[in-house]
């Protein structure tokens, strides 16, 4: 009979190999922010889909993963309503949680519950996994991690240079060549006060945004779609096909946004932010670019967004200010700013660059051989002294046949191995097997941890 176990679309496994990498990524970031005077904190994989609902645009509410109510979850509904098969009314009725979406709305929940504990500006980090009911392809998944930073109660502009220092002290340390954009929903709220339809700004932003993906036509096309006349099109097209220098883009948008009152406000506080990043002297590029929308209703400030380089796997990195965030949970007047990266398209991105140090996917250093009890009575305190050294090391647990354990540790890729037969007990020596070359020392407990140090 066929075996058919099997996982979710747009799940994945990680074996230890895939952790080891993993866990470098998590553990490169965690540094970063912990340089920058982040707190890390946690909140549930679920939560109420009255915390979720109305935050993300009518798109995002779409691929939020439902949770069936426990035990019966069909009483709340009647007969007729299970007919009628109204989706939107039975989804109150069977469904009260949702898995997460992203990390920022859980945040702005938690600042919320916790505001009397918490010291302002709060500076938090996170690293969990969120869930998208989207459609799985190549960098996108059902399941995935997010790294977020976010600082709370602070309007400075200072925040978004430090998060943008941030994104570019990472993405160093990586070794990966990232553009940096960086634009400003100030600003396209300008551009559709200007065009004459303030009113559909979620829909343009919406349909600009996926200028990249689907090309100026289809754009175009679906901006029609949204009932925008083909005047305001028209009128739209020399301003997100905008190019030159970041200076000059800004000279020229300002002169555009002339008479909108808040997209000057955009221009200024993107000014202010590139000025900042100047002195910083960045190792990657960063670009305004005016077709960033970014997707999601909160954002109201800043907003930025990451792409590799050298390898196709769409954003890495996003974020941006959301000023009113926690209104919604009845704490008004806290500003925030944001970012989030990808953990799973970085992981994805390091591997086809092949950019993991060494060291970090490393794991067992050392093998002691097992010849029997007694020889294993020799090797324990010499182990105990490799591990007391910060020695990643492991003796085989059974007396088996030599070339058995010594496969074990070519398979696990394992640098050292180390023997101690009658001849290294008399001698109150080891033998030193240098895998790689193929070199045996006799060295003492010291030499052989000073040896693999």
């Amino acid at each position: 009979m066929a075996n058919n176990t099997s996982i979710p679309k747009g799940t994945r496994d990680f074996g230890p190999d895939e952790m080891a990498k993993r866990n470098y990524i998590f553990d490169t970031i965690k540094k970063v922010y912990a340089l920058y005077g982040f707190q890390q904190i946690e909140t549930p994989a679920m939560e109420t889909l009255q915390t979720l609902l109305g935050k993300y645009g009518d798109e995002g509410d779409k691929l939020l993963f439902k949770i069936l109510n426990s035990g019966d979850f069909l009483k709340s509904a009647s007969d007729e309503e299970l007919m009628a098969r109204n989706t939107l009314k039975l989804q109150t009725k069977l469904s009260e949680k949702g898995l997460r979406y992203d990390l920022t709305v859980p945040f702005a929940r938690y600042v919320v519950m916790h505001r009397d504990e918490l010291q302002m500006p709060f500076k938090r980090y996170q690293i969990q996994p969120v869930w998208r009911a989207d459609r799985p392809q190549k960098g996108r998944y059902r399941e995935f991690y997010q790294c977020d930073a976010d600082i709370v109660g602070s309007d400075s502009l200072m925040n978004e240079v430090e998060l943008m220092q941030i994104v570019d002290t990472v993405f160093t340390k990586f070794g990966i060549r990232v553009q940096i954009k960086i634009n400003n929903r100030k600003i396209l709220t300008g551009i559709a006060e200007i065009i004459g339809e303030k009113d559909k700004i979620v829909q343009i932003t919406t349909a600009i945004d996926k200028l990249d993906k689907i090309g100026i036509e289809n754009v175009n096309q679906e901006l029609e779609k949204e009932g925008i006349p083909t005047e305001a099109i028209a009128r739209l097209q020399p301003i997100i096909q905008l190019s030159g220098t970041n200076d000059e883009k800004l000279a020229t948008i300002a002169n555009v946004l002339a008479d909108s009152k808040i997209g000057l406000k955009g221009v200024e506080e993107t000014k202010y932010i590139l000025e900042m990043l100047k002195k910083t002297a960045l190792h990657n590029e960063i670009e305004l670019d005016l077709t960033l929308a970014r997707g999601l209703n909160y954002y109201t400030g800043a907003i930025f967004e990451v792409k590799a380089l050298d390898t196709q796997i769409g954003s890495i990195t996003g974020g941006g200010r959301y000023d009113n965030l926690t209104g919604i949970f009845g704490l008004s007047g806290l500003s925030g700013v944001g970012i989030s990266f990808g953990a799973d398209r970085i992981y994805d991105v390091l591997n086809t660059l092949d950019l993991y140090p060494k060291e970090s996917v490393t794991g067992t250093q050392v093998l002691f051989i097992n010849f029997g009890e007694k020889e294993t009575g020799y090797i324990l305190p010499i182990a105990m002294q490799a591990r007391q050294a910060g020695i990643r090391t492991e003796i085989f647990p059974d007396a088996v046949k030599m070339k058995k354990q010594m496969a074990y540790a070519n398979a696990k890729h394992i640098p050292f191995v180390v023997l101690a037969g009658d001849n290294e007990i008399a001698q109150n020596k080891v033998t030193l097997k240098i895998m790689e070359t193929g070199e045996q020392l006799v060295l003492s407990a010291e030499e052989l941890l000073e040896r693999i140090k």
